[in-house]
């Protein structure tokens, strides 16, 4: 009996649907299905190669389309019937090129501006909740008050973001913070969830890191910190949004730890002295 060869090549897909009135939110996950080299399908969702890391990215994407009251689901696909991986595979490399001459066009037309005054530009490049940072200020108090001497759960096997977020909790939020690791944060109600694919908790919001997010529902305003923020984004998101590339190497090494027999409690203690070391680093 012959027997029908495995595909050498398995995909993710994501397949979501968000609420007609979610105009501004469908266009942000385009641009990060965009930027992640997202393929969309004639028929229904975007696809990508699997791997631990486009499945965090799904799995983010589809958080943040929930929370925009939409639905979202990250499926493990062996195969399309109607899509060899051979077709697939050269579907990505002419995406890839069309975007290749987008770039290279907008690049042009950056050069022929780069001489005109700047005018407002530094109003422009102003973060967008400015306006906001008075009032998160104001009741941070009372939020530190409610996340003094709790237990934390995050997922198992701790990467870059979730490690800092660890240390930015136990040196800027909660002290006393004990970490507990897993997957499915209703089994453990007493745990504020960080850094989980889950409507609750600290994690993933818009374009920010969870590491992010906590700097700003704290407030939490230490001009280093800002800082490793921005180190732990672009390493964690990949976006170069900030053009900081010393976290290259902490991710690096930290998912070099996992690999190894070493216990999730080990990686987030490594991992936090990673990021202490960090902090200091910065002048």
């Amino acid at each position: 009996m012959a027997v029908t060869p495995v595909p050498s090549t398995r995909w993710l897909l994501l397949m979501y649907r968000l609420p007609s009135s979610r105009a501004s939110q469908r266009v942000e996950i385009w641009r990060k299905l965009q930027r992640y080299g997202a393929l969309p399908l004639r028929s229904s969702g975007h696809v990508l190669p699997e791997s631990e890391a486009n499945q965090e990215k799904l799995e983010w994407l589809a958080t943040a389309i929930r929370n925009y009251r939409g639905d979202a689901s990250v499926v493990r696909v062996q195969g399309f019937d109607d899509l060899s991986d051979g077709q697939l595979e050269k579907l990505f490399i002419e995406a890839r090129a069309r975007d290749y001459e987008a770039l290279g066009r907008e690049a042009k037309s950056f050069l022929r501006r780069a001489s005109r005054p700047p005018g407002g530009l530094e109003a422009l490049l102003a973060p967008a909740d400015q306006n906001n940072a008075t009032a998160r200020e104001k009741g941070s108090g009372e939020k530190l008050k409610k996340h003094r001497k709790r237990i934390w759960v995050t997922r198992p096997r701790p990467g870059i973001d979730r490690v800092s977020s660890a240390w930015l909790i136990r040196h800027f939020i909660d002290p006393k913070a004990r970490f507990v690791f897993g997957n499915d944060p209703g089994a453990r109600p007493d745990a504020i969830p960080f850094d989980m694919f889950s409507t609750a908790g600290f994690g993933h919001r818009g374009e920010d890191c969870t590491f992010e997010t906590l700097c700003k529902e704290f407030a939490i305003r230490d001009r280093k910190v800002k800082r490793v923020a921005e180190i732990i984004h672009d390493a964690d998101l990949e976006d170069e949004k900030f053009g900081r590339a010393e976290g290259i190497g902490l991710d690096a090494t930290l998912k070099g730890w996992a690999t190894q027999d070493v216990s999730d409690d080990e990686l987030l203690r490594r991992g936090m002295e990673l990021i202490e070391g960090l902090y200091h680093g910065l002048s």
